[in-house]
């Protein structure tokens, strides 16, 4: 595992929507020591290749078909427990921050901030360090005080 390891983090992205698929790809190609072995575009599928591929990291919007994120995490958790997540969303409701944080997410990005805090998250998390983007509701667990 790349993580903390130095060999390359094996990311998994999931995104509904092909153009914003392909950016997170493109963005998460760009950063160093990041190789993504997989792309889904629903909640299911992301859980299937999550327990196929065993992710070092996954790369997770919340609104996705047939499954949405949160519960995708869940279940992921459970057949993937070393992939680290990082959410990368539009959602940026308190309940759903948190809901997000107690399922053992690394980070937490706004879509509208993805293109410089990505590149941030995912060396933060790579490193062993939660992130936690600009643009969010205060969430004060102390699992997720850094921020960019």
């Amino acid at each position: 595992m790349a993580i903390a390891g130095g060999s390359r983090t094996r990311t998994l992205v999931v995104e509904d929507h092909k153009a914003f698929l392909d950016f997170i790809t493109a963005t998460a190609r760009n950063c160093a020591n990041v190789e993504v072995i997989g792309e889904v575009q629903d909640g299911f599928s992301a859980v299937h290749r999550a327990a196929q591929l065993q992710p070092d990291l996954i790369l997770l919007d919340i609104r996705l078909p047939g499954l949405n994120g949160i519960d995708a995490a869940r279940r992921i958790r459970s057949l993937s427990p070393d992939s680290r997540i990082i959410f990368v969303t539009q959602e940026c409701s308190p309940d759903i921050v948190e809901a997000a944080f107690t399922l053992g997410a690394w980070g937490y990005i706004m879509k509208v901030h993805a293109g410089v805090e990505l590149p941030l998250a995912l060396s933060a998390v790579v490193n062993g360090n939660k992130f936690f983007g600009n643009g969010l509701p205060q969430y004060t667990s102390t699992s997720s005080s850094v921020n960019a």
